[in-house]
């Protein structure tokens, strides 16, 4: 550790710490780095099919909503690509998932404040120095060692199957996660079982309905919702991901919060409109055409999954939400797309003990996503639902939640939030006429 400390080490690159590091570059005398696992960037590259894209408009770039000018937007990487005015005639609002991670990887390539093939390890706390202490292994087995004085923890989440799965066959199972990589695998059997119906499951379904009939599989789409929701995006609607809402939802107490966001699950976890649209003509095309059979089943909950006696495929137990009913499946192969779960890193056990934690074992982040006692060391991306609320994981308020950041990090606020960015008022403010009572007053 030879090196002099940095004002902050960033660890995991996923798009959130990837444009927090984006921000950071140019800021005059701040010491960063951020270490990813990975030999390169890459963003979800399981997912990256063809056609498929993303739900926020390209302004929702790594830098845009906080800094428009910056040499790091999207606009300036078609710019430097020669392709400015094609995106222009294009009139692209939403970009495609591969595109997405191509501007991703170029971003991630101008950054000298990024360290790819860097896996962290082990972490302590110096008390004498007040230094944090990062070590870790390079890809090519050397060892690495820094120090810091602040750390922003950004691993994303790991891949979450139903309760109903063993330990055992979830190594053995697909996640959506790795479906590009077990597409053709999946393909090969006489009939495959999607669970989920979010964007993801949405996607993974349209990919493999446009080859059944050249495969000839049997194809079920299952979801234990009531319905398969459409994403809700009208324009009131969205001003629940600005940063007025967060702070509104950040005050609320935690049983109001899980209720509110289970009403909100259409907005963060819907399928969007174009899609659900070429689903439903090619739902309608396939019925003049010897297809193979598909199934699109509601209120089906899974209770259990494991391999057939006979070792060839699945069984799977359902039941059925509001009948009561209950279902054995069997299936050559399942794909889940029931989205991931947050997995404390190892090298936490360092500093376990500077760290907030509730009961279920998880974060508990002050509004500025610090995690530490004093809420100035330690801070966290990539979690937060619960207690920041829907805002926490949409790419447009990313940018938001790095300048916060980034203020809190540097003790300066590089680059200033507007201070209004919502028409609704959640709480009512002093001249809107609203007079608060005293709670023993009200209905009195």
């Amino acid at each position: 550790m030879t090196e002099s400390p940095y004002d902050f080490i960033a660890i995991g690159v996923g798009p959130c710490n990837l444009g927090l590091a984006c921000l950071t570059a140019p800021l005059p005398g701040v010491r960063s780095l951020f270490l990813e696992r990975k030999p390169a960037f890459s963003w979800h590259p399981g997912m990256l099919l063809d056609g498929t894209t993303l739900q926020n408009p390209f302004l929702a770039d790594l830098v845009s909503m906080a800094d428009p000018t910056s040499p790091f937007s999207y606009l300036n990487y078609c710019k430097q690509q020669g392709r400015l005015y094609t995106y222009y005639i294009r009139e692209n609002w939403y970009l495609d998932r591969q595109e997405f991670d191509r501007y991703c990887r170029w971003a991630a390539s101008r950054l000298d404040n990024l360290r790819c093939g860097h896996e962290v390890r082990a972490i302590h706390h110096d008390a004498q120095t007040g230094l944090y202490h990062v070590a870790g292994q390079t890809a090519d087995g050397a060892s690495f060692g820094y120090q810091a004085r602040k750390l922003v923890i950004g691993i994303g989440g790991v891949p979450r199957f139903p309760d109903g799965c063993t330990v055992h066959d979830q190594a053995q199972l697909v996640h959506s996660s790795g479906y590009l990589a077990a597409r053709a695998r999946l393909q090969a059997g006489r009939s495959i079982t999607v669970i989920g119906s979010g964007q993801s499951g949405a996607e993974v379904y349209h990919d493999l309905l446009q080859a059944s009939e050249r495969h000839g599989y049997t194809l079920n789409w299952v979801t234990r919702a009531p319905r398969f929701f459409q994403m809700e995006d009208a324009k009131l609607t969205l001003e629940l991901i600005t940063p007025e809402y967060g702070d509104y939802f950040y005050d609320l107490d935690s049983a109001t919060k899980a209720e509110v966001l289970d009403d909100q699950r259409s907005i963060y976890n819907g399928i969007n409109q174009s899609l659900i649209e070429r689903l439903y003509a090619l739902l309608d095309e396939r019925r003049h055409r010897d297809a193979p059979p598909t199934h699109l089943l509601t209120c089906m909950a899974l209770d259990g999954c494991r391999r057939a006696p006979d070792g060839r495929g699945w069984e799977l137990d359902f039941h059925h939400t509001q009948l009561g009913r209950r279902y054995r499946h069997r299936v050559d192969a399942v794909v889940f797309a029931t989205g991931y779960r947050y997995q404390v890193p190892a090298f936490v056990d360092g500093i376990r003990d500077r760290i907030r934690w509730n009961g279920a074992g998880q974060y508990v982040p002050s509004r500025r996503w610090a995690v530490d006692h004093l809420n100035q060391d330690i801070y966290v991306q990539n979690v937060g639902l619960q207690s920041h609320g829907l805002t926490n994981p949409d790419l447009g308020l990313a940018c938001h939640r790095n300048s916060r950041l980034l203020a809190e990090l540097t003790g300066h606020d590089h680059y200033p939030s507007e201070p209004r960015t919502a028409f609704q008022e959640f709480v009512p403010g002093e001249d809107s006429g609203f007079v608060a009572l005293e709670r023993e007053a009200v209905g009195s």
